[in-house]
């Protein structure tokens, strides 16, 4: 087990944004959490993330709880999150957005090797490296926030909304990235309203609402619940 979720709840002031969720994800594998806008996802990946404090629960990383621990540390455990919004620093260039990823890390000649080769594999990054951030495309800066997580090295990506605002065509090169990414080794959590894309991506899948889990499986499986269809697929 590489992370497990144990009766995590979580507060906005008088607001029970998560109510004691649990869930599990094994090296290796792809898991969404999906479910409406509201529902609680992005509290999740918060908190997990060490940005929000839960007030009670566990977050066992390799059987260590690290609730509560702060946002770097998180990171230099080996846990990354490219966050909802994408978040890229704007009136810096494309390569220093990618270079800050790395903070946490001090392998210079290692660092610029990563740089290089995520500047290869996305040739839209490389072709507009010394550019302003702001000014990419949603699309571009997206794929940008995925390789800025990726910097630090991560056991564990934390992808927050990663199709939000994005064209169908645009949304489709994202997913393949995302099972790119787990073909080269690192496991992914990810959370989504676009249920439909991210059953089609994962192993196994949790339906939060109203910041409860509802209902878990196989994602092949509940891609066909008449439930999930019904609320989530539009069928």
């Amino acid at each position: 087990m590489l992370l497990a979720v144990e009766n995590l709840s979580v507060n906005y002031g008088a607001i029970k944004a998560l109510r004691d969720v649990s869930f599990a994800i094994d090296e290796g594998e792809i898991v969404a959490v999906v479910g409406h806008n509201g529902a609680g996802k992005s509290t999740l990946l918060r908190t997990i993330s060490g940005l929000l404090k839960p007030v009670h629960g566990a977050i066992l990383w390799k059987d260590t709880n690290i609730a509560g621990k702060s946002a770097e540390q998180v990171v230099r455990l080996g846990i990354s999150q490219a966050p909802e919004g994408r978040q890229i620093f704007a009136e810096s260039s494309v390569y220093e957005n990618i270079e800050i990823g790395a903070y946490v890390r001090h392998d210079n000649e290692e660092i610029q090797k990563d740089i290089q080769r995520y500047l290869e594999r996305f040739p839209i990054l490389k072709e507009r490296k010394n550019q302003k951030a702001g000014l990419m495309s949603g699309g571009e800066q997206q794929m940008l926030a995925i390789v800025r997580a990726l910097m630090s090295r991560p056991k564990l990506l934390l992808l927050d909304e990663p199709s939000l605002g994005l064209s169908p065509v645009i949304i489709k090169e994202v997913y393949k990235t995302i099972s790119e990414i787990r073909k080269a080794g690192t496991t992914v959590l990810l959370v989504e309203q676009n249920a439909k894309k991210a059953l089609d991506v994962s192993d196994r899948a949790y339906v939060l609402a109203n910041g409860e889990i509802v209902l878990s499986g196989l994602s092949a499986e509940l891609a066909q619940n008449q439930e999930v269809k019904k609320a989530y697929l539009g069928g």
